[in-house]
């Protein structure tokens, strides 16, 4: 910083507030400033907002498949050896944990003429409802939730028109033998409630009844279970305390992430390369930058060659340039930035865009930008900028004074 010390500051900042005035003479000049200002402000408010807007849609689609899926499940790898003696033994170990076993089955669920399929779970209503906020507003108008009780889809519902307390037929996909013959086992439910993910996916196919009806039917010993839902506040490092408690073969588990990697991966592809497009657009202002500047220079040949011959550094010059260009380019950065977080506020409390439910699971367009993306475009855009102006102020201080003075 010693170098600036020895800048005349005041003839410096006099020639900037000079050249930023509107030059009448030419106007192109002005007018391309104005223009690299706007198109470096777009470009940052477009970023903040589409960054916005990717973060919010995954941390929505996330919270879902987080309630859905289950922040940790374990599952049998033999069979039998998900039981009660294991349940019993992580509830002891980590009580801070709250968990849900359970069982589950493929069925064809038939209302009147109309049947469609998807997966049961036998689930007890009060574990289920501690660890899953989607079942326990589903359940909570139900006093006594019966053993054959049985909760759908929305998705279901809707397409086999089901009413409260109706009777429906569950057929199992596992078979018994009836004389010559293989028949499913099938059993009359009660349709007591739905629920309504926001994934349609889910609500198309997810279905819930007691735990001891699933046992009846499909004929489980009393202390087995399919697997154990498992809610917990740091999934990502509780996996690996419960991994060294669960049996040394026959038991895994999995977390949320696992099962819908591919889907978060892709995302989180999006996410970069909308990045990487969206800063071509401030790149592409910042050329009015560089365009801008070179004119100046171009039209201020005889100013400069001047203020080098009268006693002026090559430093104050090209320390002129860059500021100059730092100028518009980090206030059209301010700029992009308060219109960024206006836009913002503008789709959050206004409906103004309104997506379709069915689709992305809410009506509300989801906004969430975090601070790491709003500090990568604030340094990238300012990169960009100060390599844009470096160019044309480095350019400035290789004029031929002698040359100019003599022709001009």
């Amino acid at each position: 910083m010693f170098w600036l010390n020895n800048l005349n500051t005041k003839l410096i900042n006099f020639i900037i507030k000079k050249y930023l005035t509107f030059d009448k003479k030419n106007p192109f000049i002005s007018v391309s400033a104005i223009l690299a200002f706007f198109g470096v402000g777009i470009g940052v408010m477009v970023l903040i907002i589409a960054m916005a807007i990717m973060n919010g849609t995954a941390k929505e689609f996330e919270k879902k498949l987080f309630t859905m899926n289950y922040p940790l499940s374990i599952y049998p790898k033999v069979t039998g050896m998900v039981n009660e003696e294991l349940l019993q033994q992580l509830e002891l170990k980590f009580p801070e944990m709250k968990f849900s076993p359970y069982l589950t089955s493929q069925v064809m669920i038939q209302s009147d003429n109309s049947m469609s399929g998807g997966v049961i779970f036998g689930v007890d209503k009060e574990r289920e409802s501690s660890i899953n906020s989607i079942y326990a507003e589903s359940v909570k108008d139900i006093d006594k939730f019966g053993k054959y009780d049985l909760i759908v889809g929305q998705g279901i519902k809707d397409e086999l028109y089901l009413y409260n307390n109706q009777k429906v037929t569950l057929y199992f996909t596992t078979i018994n033998p009836s004389g010559f013959s293989l028949m499913p086992k099938m059993k009359r439910f009660t349709f007591s409630g739905d629920f309504k993910s926001g994934l349609t996916a889910y609500d198309k196919a997810y279905m819930y009844t007691s735990i001891n009806s699933l046992r009846t039917i499909l004929k489980k010993k009393d202390t087995y279970y399919d697997g154990i839902h498992i809610f917990s506040n740091d999934p990502f490092k509780d996996k690996k305390l419960i991994e060294k408690e669960l049996p040394s073969y026959g038991v895994g588990v999995i977390g949320w992430w696992q099962q819908n990697g591919n889907f978060f991966a892709a995302m989180e592809m999006e996410k970069k390369a909308l990045f990487i497009v969206l800063m071509l657009i401030i790149l592409i202002a910042s050329l009015n930058i560089i365009s801008s500047l070179l004119m100046t220079v171009m039209s201020r040949r005889k100013e400069i060659a001047l203020l080098l011959s009268l006693g002026a550094s090559q430093k104050e010059v090209k320390h002129i340039f860059l500021r100059l260009g730092l100028i518009i380019g980090y206030a059209g950065i301010i700029f992009g930035i308060l219109f960024g977080f206006c836009g913002m506020y503008l789709l959050e409390n206004f409906n103004i865009i309104s997506l379709p439910a069915d689709v992305y699971g809410t009506s509300k367009l989801p906004l969430e930008l975090d601070m790491i993306d709003l500090f990568s475009i604030i340094l990238g855009s300012m990169v960009i900028v100060f390599l844009s102006s470096y160019y044309p102020a480095k350019k400035a201080t290789q004029i031929d004074v002698l040359d100019v003075l003599r022709n001009e």
